[in-house]
């Protein structure tokens, strides 16, 4: 079986408005049953078998003004 992502903010973050910081960042990989991991770029395409386990992180939204206020 593979698994396969299409997603976005991975390498870009999403803008803040207004003077507001990035969001974060989003990453996804999968983890096998025995510790190891097999990490995913944002469209991409990974075999995947029995007890592995896909970790999405999603990406945060940008800020909407000054964090200083």
């Amino acid at each position: 079986m593979t698994v396969t992502m299409l997603s976005g903010h991975r390498r870009v973050p999403a803008y803040g408005m207004a003077g507001g910081e990035p969001g974060a960042l989003g990453r996804h990989w999968i983890e096998h049953p025995d510790g190891s991991t097999t990490s995913m770029r944002g469209c991409d395409s990974k075999p995947v078998g029995p007890g592995d386990m896909l970790v999405l992180i999603t990406p945060g939204g940008g800020g909407y003004g000054s964090p200083d206020t």
